[in-house]
C-alpha cells in the first residue's frame, strides 16, 4: 500500500485517467481525419481511373482517326497515280494518233508531190515531143504532103468527134 500513497503512483493514475479520456475523442478525431483522407484519396483514385479511361477514349478515337486519314490518303494516292497513268497512256495515244496523222500527211504530201512532178514530166515530154514534131515536120515535109496530111486530118475529124 505504500505504492498507493506515492505521488508518482497517483501521477501514472492520473496519466491513464487522462489518457483514457482523450484517447476516445481523439481516436475519433484521428479515425475521421484518417477516413476523411481515404475518402480523398479513393475519391482522387476514381478521377484518375475516370480520367485515364477518357484518355484511353481519345486515344482510341484519334489512332482511329489516323487509320481513317491514313486509309484516305492511301485511297488518294492511288487514284492519283492511277489517274496519273490513265493520263499518260491517252497523252502516248494522242501522240501516236497525231504521229500517224502527221506521217500520213506526209505520205500524202510526197504522192502528191510524186504526181506533180509525173505531171511536169509528163507536160515538158508533151512539150519537147511537139516541139521536136513541129521543126522535123518543118524541115522535112514539103507543101504538098502538108496539105494532104491537113485533108486527111479533116476528113478524120467527123469520126473522131463522135
Amino acid at each position: 500500500m505504500v505504492a498507493l500513497q506515492t505521488p508518482e503512483f497517483w501521477v501514472a493514475v492520473g496519466f491513464l485517467v487522462l489518457m483514457a479520456l482523450i484517447a476516445k475523442p481523439a481516436w475519433k478525431a484521428m479515425s475521421a481525419g484518417l477516413d476523411a483522407r481515404a475518402e480523398k484519396i479513393k475519391a482522387g483514385l476514381d478521377e484518375a481511373a475516370s480520367l485515364r479511361e477518357e484518355v484511353q477514349s481519345l486515344l482510341a478515337d484519334y489512332q482511329r482517326r489516323q487509320r481513317d486519314a491514313t486509309r484516305e490518303v492511301d485511297e488518294m494516292l492511288a487514284n492519283a497515280q492511277a489517274e496519273a497513268e490513265r493520263t499518260a497512256q491517252e497523252a502516248a495515244d494522242t501522240l501516236v494518233d497525231s504521229l500517224k496523222r502527221r506521217e500520213q500527211l506526209a505520205l500524202d504530201k510526197i504522192a502528191q508531190a510524186e504526181a506533180e512532178a509525173m505531171l511536169a514530166v509528163r507536160n515538158t515530154a508533151i512539150d519537147v515531143a511537139i516541139s521536136a514534131t513541129q521543126r522535123i515536120l518543118t524541115e522535112q515535109l514539103d507543101d504538098a504532103a502538108a496539105a494532104q496530111l491537113i485533108d486527111s486530118a479533116i476528113a478524120e475529124l467527123p469520126v473522131k468527134l463522135h
